[in-house]
Parts: structure tokens; sequence; C-alpha cells
């Protein structure tokens, strides 16, 4: 007898097969009749129990089971008789593999924290295993498109012995007898040293940072895609981001329809965000905002409020790009029309879900770059390596780095970063 997947269904009507997994939930039709929702990792099925077609025993095990109790299920994969496009599974038999104890997770409403707390059970509810889903889309998504456009995958350290940006929100962590060493924030610095002998490279994976931020934007512990090109300039730059963010956009509307509609995205919306990016210079923005009657400066930076402002009157994102130097990195290329600004951008999802995007143009003059570690303060020895890449063929290149947890927000409707993630971690919580 067959083994499938609930997936499976429809390609198997009308033949005996079996299926692995939990029981979602259950009902009592009459005293001859059980309805089991059975779910497995592909998807969920109703399992109809009927007693003069099992028999007596067979139909005594249904009437054990419990919620979330694991079972193989046998039997035959019907149409449902009312409702198009929707299958049922008659049973005939099955395994009981493990009872389940009384579920902590019931149908009534739960706190924040409590599910957190149950994290580890809480995966397991419709919403958050729509979330995953979507999530693992998103991810192979950027992936695809990457290695579709000549990106090599290049793993920078997790370990790193000094920060891309200082060392204000890094962990330290000891290093046997060297001294510290910190988790890594950004594969930046190490991709930078990839494109010359690659040309294009990405890495993606866990960075960690040490912000004391309580928003629903911010985790300690995220995934981070950060991608680096050899002869790639600042336009060439954007370009390739909203490539990349339009492609993955049409990936999840295709393959996350039912996990979409769970989760009552708009899709319509999502579609419309399918199309040419805005492009606005800091200072235009600042103007915008000054104009919407909000306190800001020519040198200031965004917060949330600014941000959802910046795209309220846009369906697509925005960049914002050539900000001053002041509040930006110190690797960072200067505009050649104004010195005084950076040819960095970022850019900002609409609907109120912020920056999903930081990239930019990188220095690539060796003594300009000095110049400026030694301004910033930073340990030179620190930095030597990164400063080989522009005495041995320096070319220009630019990079960014993508929030993947911020990006699963946007595209799903999640509002909270926590439930895009397997296990959150948040400065008040790192269990379960």
């Amino acid at each position: 007898m067959k083994l499938i997947e609930v997936k499976d269904i429809r390609d198997n009507i009308g033949e005996e097969v079996r299926i692995k997994g939990w029981v979602k939930n259950y009902r009592k039709g009459s005293s001859k009749l059980r309805f089991v929702i059975f779910r497995d990792g592909s998807g969920i099925v109703q399992a109809v129990a009927f007693k003069p077609e099992m028999g007596e025993d067979k139909f005594e095990k249904v009437k054990q089971i419990t919620i979330e109790s694991s079972l193989e299920i046998i039997g035959i994969p019907t149409k449902h008789p009312k409702k198009e496009d929707v299958y049922e599974f008659q049973l005939t038999d099955l395994n009981i593999i493990n009872i389940a104890d009384e579920y902590p997770i019931g149908k009534k409403e739960h706190g924040v924290d409590f599910l957190l707390s149950n994290r580890h059970l809480w995966l397991r509810s419709p919403s958050q295993n729509a979330a995953l889903k979507i999530r693992h889309t998103v991810y192979h998504a950027i992936s695809e498109y990457l290695n579709e456009n000549g990106f090599y995958r290049f793993d920078s350290p997790i370990l790193t012995p000094n920060a891309s940006e200082g060392t204000t929100t890094l962990f330290e962590v000891p290093y046997f007898d060297i001294g510290p060493a910190f988790l890594s924030q950004s594969g930046q610095l190490y991709l930078e040293a990839g494109i010359m002998s690659l040309g294009k490279v990405y890495d993606f994976g866990p960075v960690f940072r040490a912000e004391k931020s309580k928003t629903r934007k911010h985790l300690t512990e995220f995934w981070m895609m950060d991608a680096e090109a050899a002869f790639v300039e600042h336009e060439e730059n954007m370009d390739i981001q909203e490539e990349l963010i339009r492609f993955v956009i049409r990936k999840v509307i295709e393959r996350n329809k039912k996990e979409l509609e769970l989760l009552k995205r708009d899709v319509e919306q999502l579609k419309k965000a399918d199309a040419h990016f805005i492009r606005m210079t800091h200072r235009e923005v600042i103007k915008m905002l000054k104009d919407k009657g909000i306190d800001i400066d020519y040198h200031d930076d965004f917060g949330a409020a600014e941000e959802e402002m910046i795209t309220e009157d846009f369906d697509v994102p925005v960049f914002v790009e050539k900000w001053p130097k002041e509040i930006k990195s110190f690797y960072m290329k200067r505009d050649k029309e104004d010195p005084d600004l950076v040819l960095g951008a970022d850019l900002i999802a609409p609907e109120g879900f912020g920056e999903i995007i930081g990239g930019s143009q990188r220095e690539d003059d060796h003594e300009i770059l000095l110049n400026r570690i030694k301004r910033e303060g930073y340990d030179l020895k620190d930095y030597q390596w990164f400063l080989d890449l522009r005495k041995y063929g320096s070319v220009p290149h630019s990079g960014f780095g993508i929030g993947l947890e911020r990006l699963i927000q946007w595209i799903s409707g999640i509002k909270h970063i926590r439930e895009v993630i397997p296990f959150p971690r948040m400065i008040n919580r790192i269990n379960p």
C-alpha cells in the first residue's frame, strides 16, 4: 500500500493509501461517525470514519485519539461531495503511533507570552505553518535569483575579530587565549574579499545585533542575505535589488497562494508592488516629510513613523538614496557631485513595513578609506586585510543586505517579526 502526503491526495482518488501525520482536531458526527482533521507537513485533510464501513474494532481506535496524537491513517481519497477542488479521506483503518496528552494550546485566546513560551508547540498552528512556508519560499527565491544571475554562494564567518561598523551593538565572546571575538552582524567585509576572486558573491545566514530594541521589527538573532558585486556602481546596485525583490514577490504569489489566503494577505496590493520602484534622494524625502508637517532636519535618520509616511502615497517600495555622510558608514563611496553625500540607498517597503534593504557603492580608494578608518578611531591592524583589497587590483564595487525576516513580514503581511522566524531571540527572551 502506497505511502503518500496530504498534498498528493488529488492524484490518488479511489486508491487505498497511507498517510502519516498528526490530529489537528476532531469532532463527533453521530455515534457511528467521526471527523478527524488530519495534517502532515504538506497540508490538511478531513478524514471520515464511519463505523459500519470500518468495523467496530477499528472504529474503537478512532475514538481513542486526542488532539496532536500521531497516526498512520489508511483509507481512500475522495472528492468532497459539495465543495469544488476539496478532497476528503475515507478511513478504512489507522495505526496509533502516540496518543498525545491534553494539548496546552486550545481554541481559546492565549497571550503572546504564553504562546512564545510554548513556541515549540505554537509552530504547529495554521498561521505559523503558513508563515514558515512563505519563509521557505522567500529564502529559496532570493538564492534562485542570485544563482541565476552570476552570484556565487560565499560563506562568511560568524565569529569575527572586529566589527563592520563598530562594536556598540555586537555580542562579545571569549576566544581561547586570543582575546575577545564577536558574533557577526554582517558578512559584508568578507564578501568584498570574495568578489576579487569570484566577481559576484553572496552569503546567507544568521547575524547578531545587541540592540536593546523592543519594536515589532527587531530581533537579536536574525537572518541576513548580503551580496557584493565587482564593477557594479550605485545605480546598477539599485537595479539588482529591485529585480530581486520583484522576483521574490512573484515566486511567493505563485507558490504560496493558500498560505497568503490563510494569513488574509491582500494579494492584489502585493501584486501592485511588482512595478518600477520609486527613487528619491534623502534630501527630497526630508522635504516631503517637512511638507507633511514632520519636524525633521536634513541630517536626520528615519524612525518607524517617518518610514511609514515615506511610502504612504505609493504602492511600491521606495529607494531613499544619497544620504548625508555623517549618518552612514565609513566604507560608503562619496557622491562625486556632492562629497557631503554617500552613494547609499535604503529600500523602504510600503504598507508601514519599513526598511528591508540597506546598500551602497563601496569606497574603492585605499588612501580615502585609510583616512576614514583613522578618523573613526578603529584599530588599523583589525582592518589591514580590508585595506589590502584596495591595494591589489581595486575596482568599483557595490553591495546590499536584505533582512530576511523583515522582507517576510512585508510579503506575508504579518505585523510582528517574532512570527516569521522559528524561534525568535529578543532582548527579553531566549527560551525555548
